[in-house]
């Protein structure tokens, strides 16, 4: 790896090896070459003077990029799609004249983006399944173990473990049923000229719409697209750019509330990320077991959140039929998106499929604040046995305050003691121990962890996960 020229970081340390070579410029422009292709093709079967055999001559030639002689030309014209026809001609030399035949550059750059976009969509899809899978199972083991919930962050009734997690799933769940609209709103932009009247096409085919109508039919059902955008300028429309940035930020939201949650806990030792036997936590303090990979999740998706923002104020923009200010922020903000969500997904995948919980700490926290959440029932306890309520409730808060100001002192809660001295509530120190149990005090926590897990698991059951092998253009 060259070490004097600058690499992104979500290449070199963060992104899969499958969103990389997605976003690769071997397959931006062998999904160009297939455009090309296909256009070549359609104006062929519609009786434009394409042959068959140059067809199949550009057919042969999709992976043949030469990008010395591609680069050459650009610094010449100071146009990437023409250095790149330039160069496709020169492999296959009969088609030459015939390549790019009606169309203008977005035809190959949008509907390629189009292509990339949906495929990267795809594979998160199957992305955030796995982390969906690993927070079931963790929510099922623990749905029922107490533990002290928060408000505020400060101690609140009990929730389970299990229940917290279930409220992560939840977010997940959310994203991917977004990220599914998003999905199946996608449309083709087709081969529309340069302000998208298709005036190019209507003299190519002299004066026939239904010809240029079924030629984009055509060239849209080789990529497996049911639709084109009924109409468009030169683009196609760039506010579906933020429809596709927004869903990948609202999965930087659901990563970013579970691994700044989980920090939270990891400060009290009461659930943990993974660590490995030879893992360092700091460089100076050896003892340290910092949770470097909810921080990242956290760094990341912070950057993927503010990224977002690049997709409106491109849409807001855009200058009537089009205007190229649009192609350098895209051509960044929209692949750095999508790695983004890849490595805080991949991230949070490994994070969830390792928590680590430390079953004492929690109770240990649960045991401590206990006696302060049963005072609800202790108080409806007393008023059975012939306490008046509002009486009850002046003493409970009076002792809960003498109680924490003890307990700020480093000494034990003694709240027990102190409400069984007073004969209002008719009950014995022992007595009001006896209520002290923590499942009491979990509501239908286990209930609702079934519920959601059970409905996670159908939604995703038939979501597709793609490996890196899998990468191909349809």
């Amino acid at each position: 790896m060259p070490t004097n020229i600058y690499e992104s970081p979500l290449s070199s340390r963060y992104a899969s090896d499958y969103m990389l070579r997605l976003f690769s410029m071997d397959t931006r422009i062998q999904t160009w070459r297939r455009l090309w292709v296909a256009l070549a093709r359609a104006e062929n079967k519609l009786g434009l003077p394409v042959t068959q055999a140059q067809v199949k001559e550009l057919e042969e030639h999709i992976s043949d990029i030469d990008y010395e002689v591609e680069h050459t030309r650009e610094k010449e014209v100071r146009h990437d799609v023409m250095a790149h026809i330039y160069a496709y001609g020169q492999v296959a030399p009969s088609a030459a004249g015939i390549i790019h035949l009606g169309a203008t550059s977005c035809y190959v750059t949008d509907n390629a983006d189009l292509i990339l976009y949906r495929k990267g969509l795809r594979y998160l899809r199957g992305e955030i399944k796995k982390v969906l899978e690993n927070l079931c199972n963790f929510a099922e083991k623990y749905k029922s173990l107490p533990t002290l919930g928060y408000t505020h962050y400060q101690p609140a009734q009990l929730v389970t473990v299990g229940k917290r997690a279930a409220l992560w799933a939840q977010d997940f769940m959310a994203d991917l049923e977004e990220l599914d609209f998003v999905f199946d709103s996608f449309k083709f932009l087709g081969c529309r000229g340069t302000t998208g009247t298709e005036a190019s096409f209507m003299d190519l085919f002299e004066g026939d719409g239904e010809k240029v109508d079924e030629m984009n039919r055509l060239i849209a059902s080789e990529f497996n697209f049911k639709k084109c955008f009924t109409v468009s300028g030169q683009t196609y429309p760039r506010k579906f750019d933020s429809r596709i940035l927004n869903v990948l930020s609202s999965i930087g939201q659901s990563c970013y509330r579970m691994a700044n949650d989980l920090r939270l806990l990891q400060h009290d030792r009461q659930v943990e990320e993974p660590f490995e036997k030879n893992q360092i936590g700091s460089s100076a303090m050896a003892y340290k077991r910092n949770p470097m990979r909810c921080e990242r999740i956290c760094s990341l998706s912070r950057y993927l959140m503010a990224d977002a923002m690049n997709a409106p104020m491109t849409a807001s923009t855009q200058w009537l039929e089009r205007t190229l200010d649009d192609s350098a922020n895209r051509r960044i903000s929209i692949p750095e998106a999508y790695l983004c969500a890849d490595a805080v997904l991949r991230l949070a995948q490994n994070v969830t499929d390792g928590l680590h919980v430390n079953e004492k700490m929690v109770d240990r926290a649960v045991r401590e604040y206990l006696p302060f959440i049963a005072t609800e029932n202790l108080m409806m306890e007393g008023v059975k046995r012939g306490g008046d309520r509002q009486k009850l409730h002046e003493i409970i808060r009076k002792c809960s305050m003498e109680a924490t100001a003890r307990m700020k002192e480093g000494e034990n809660c003694d709240l027990l003691l102190r409400l069984s001295s007073h004969p209002e509530f008719g009950m014995t120190e022992a007595e009001m121990e006896a209520v002290l149990e923590p499942t009491l005090y979990t509501g239908r926590c286990s209930e609702q962890v079934d519920k959601l897990v059970s409905e996670i698991r159908a939604a995703i059951e038939n979501v597709e996960v793609y490996e890196t092998k899998d990468v191909e253009i349809l």
